[in-house]
């Protein structure tokens, strides 16, 4: 195995060699990609458009994030650089969290929704960011101490590996990110792990409408874009129900459509994959059935 240890943290990121190759190289391309975005974004430089799920541009597309369900006041009040037009979704407005919780956030970022979460579960509560992509980490910490914000942690990890013990999470939430990881049976297998008994699950993520040409799929620019990982809504339901999870919801947004065509103009992506609502809930154990 290759290891990666950040400064400022303990914990360690790890490429596992027994993974195929193509696996192994878009997981390397998405790194890559979104050590790009956070570096751009610390220059203050432009690497894309605001309305993309892997590209930023100088200031935030205000339109783009109400279409997520952003408020003013949620984008306005958010520490400088948490935002780089990354996203697909509003998951913390989707978790109903409440105070005093442990959050966590799959593929945290910069933060935004790690923040925002932050002020719902206020000072007794915990929200913790696991991210891959050491810039990413690196710049979530510092939007952190530069705010004073204290009830959030950012963890350099694999959301297929969280760093995190079993049954120590009221709720997960991600921002189109599950999409780019190329084994989405450990990610989930991981997230019913670590959330406890009744602990939901609350994400934005793209699924596919319909099956992907081999083509898109083997595309590693369209898998650093959210694209071409897509799972269709039965293979999502299917290997959440095989984690263990129950009261499994997904919800389409159709006029997700409409952003994803500028995502990779020409791609024809808005005809294959759209936003969706995800949630689902680990079922508390029947301690008094009889064995």
């Amino acid at each position: 195995m290759d290891y990666y240890l950040p400064p400022q943290t303990e914990h360690v990121y790890y490429v596992d060699a027994n993974r195929s190759k193509n696996e192994h190289t878009f997981k390397t391309d998405v790194r890559k990609a979104y050590g790009k975005v956070a570096a751009a974004d610390t220059a203050k430089k432009n690497c894309g458009n605001a309305r993309s799920c892997c590209g930023v541009s100088e200031k935030a597309d205000k339109d783009y994030w109400e279409k997520l369900g952003y408020s003013d006041a949620e984008i306005e009040g958010l520490p400088e650089g948490c935002n780089m037009g990354l996203g697909c979704g509003n998951p913390q407005l989707m978790a109903s969290l409440r105070e005093g919780e442990v959050v966590l956030d799959l593929g945290s970022g910069g933060g935004i929704d790690v923040f925002l979460a932050s002020k719902k579960v206020g000072p007794k509560g915990k929200v913790y960011g696991v991210d891959m992509t050491p810039e990413m980490v690196h710049k979530a910490r510092e939007n952190a101490s530069k705010s004073s914000i204290e009830n959030v942690e950012f963890l350099l990890g694999e959301i297929e590996h969280l760093p995190l013990p079993n049954n120590s999470i009221d709720a997960i939430i991600s921002n189109c990110v599950v999409n780019l990881s190329t084994n989405k049976k450990d990610v989930f297998e991981e997230t019913f792990r670590v959330l406890r008994e009744g602990g939901r699950l609350a994400i934005s993520d793209i699924v596919a409408s319909k099956p992907l040409p081999l083509e898109m799929k083997n595309d590693s620019n369209l898998f650093c874009n959210c694209i071409s990982g897509a799972m269709t809504v039965n293979e999502l339901k299917n290997v959440l129900s095989e984690a263990g999870f129950t009261n499994i919801e997904i919800e389409l947004e159709q006029d997700s459509r409409m952003f994803i065509k500028e995502w990779v103009p020409g791609s024809d992506a808005e005809n294959y994959v759209v936003s969706a609502k995800i949630k689902a809930i680990k079922p508390r154990l029947n301690r008094n059935a009889r064995s």
